[in-house]
C-alpha cells in the first residue's frame, strides 16, 4: 500500500471513529457544537497531513507507526492507557452535553472554548514542520539520525506539541459544552505531563545534545510557568 492510499484510508477511517464516537453517545446529528469540532479538526488534520506528505514524508510514516522495536516499555504501557482515556472522554463529553444535559456552559465560554481550539492548531501546525523526529512513541530514531530541535517553537517551550495538545484538551469540553469533560481534561494533562518527564529522561540519556538543551530552554508547555 502506497503512502497516499495508506493516508487517505486512515485518515477517512479515524474520522468516521470520531463521528461515532461523539454522535452515537449524543443520540442525535442534531448538535452544531460536534459538527463544528468534526470540521474544525478534518480542517486541521488536512492541512497538516497535506504538509507533511509533501515535505516530510518519512515522519508522516513515522506518525503511522503506534509500536515500535525500541520503544521504550513504560511507554508501551502509558500509551495504550491515554489512548482509552481519551475515548472515555470523547463518550463523556456527548453523554454530559447532549443526551443527558448534565452541563450547561455558557455561549460566550463555548466561544472561548472555540478560540482555545483553533489556536491551538498553528501551534502543532508549526510544531511538525519544525521536528521531523516528532514521533508518537518514545525512542531514540537512529536510523533516522535524530538530532536536537530547537528551532521555532522549541526555542520557547520543550514540548510545543504538548502545549498545543492542552490548549486542545481545554478548549474541547468548553466547545462541547461539558463541565464533565473540562474536568477529565485535567487529568489527561495531568497524563501528558508525566509522559513529558519521562521522556526527557530518555532524551537527556541518550540523544546527543539535549542536556544543554534543556539548559537553554527551561520550559516545558508553558513559558515562565513549567
Amino acid at each position: 500500500m502506497t503512502l497516499l492510499i495508506k493516508t487517505l484510508v486512515l485518515t477517512v477511517m479515524s474520522f468516521l471513529f470520531i463521528a461515532l464516537v461523539l454522535f452515537l453517545p449524543a443520540g442525535t446529528l442534531l448538535w452544531p457544537a460536534g459538527w463544528i469540532f468534526l470540521i474544525l479538526l478534518a480542517g486541521y488534520t488536512l492541512v497538516n497531513i497535506g504538509m507533511l506528505f509533501t515535505s516530510s514524508p518519512g515522519l508522516l510514516q513515522e506518525r503511522f507507526s503506534l509500536s515500535q522495536p525500541n520503544q521504550k516499555t513504560w511507554d508501551r504501557v502509558l500509551m495504550p492507557l491515554f489512548y482509552l482515556l481519551c475515548l472515555a472522554w470523547a463518550i463523556l463529553m456527548p453523554l454530559d452535553a447532549v443526551r443527558f444535559h448534565w452541563s450547561h456552559v455558557p455561549l460566550f465560554l463555548q466561544i472561548i472554548g472555540t478560540i482555545a481550539l483553533i489556536a491551538s492548531f498553528p501551534l502543532m501546525i508549526l510544531t511538525f514542520r519544525e521536528n521531523a523526529f516528532l514521533s508518537p512513541t518514545v525512542r531514540i530514531q537512529e536510523e533516522r539520525g535524530q538530532t536536537v530541535i530547537s528551532t521555532g517553537p522549541y526555542h520557547y517551550v520543550r514540548h510545543p506539541l504538548y502545549a498545543g495538545a492542552l490548549l486542545l484538551f481545554l478548549g474541547t469540553p468548553l466547545l462541547l459544552g461539558s463541565w464533565y469533560g473540562l474536568l477529565f481534561a485535567l487529568v489527561l494533562i495531568a497524563g501528558m505531563a508525566v509522559r513529558a518527564i519521562l521522556e526527557e529522561r530518555v532524551l537527556r540519556e541518550e540523544l546527543p545534545g539535549y542536556d544543554a538543551y534543556m539548559a537553554q530552554v527551561k520550559y516545558r508547555f508553558i513559558p515562565y510557568i513549567w
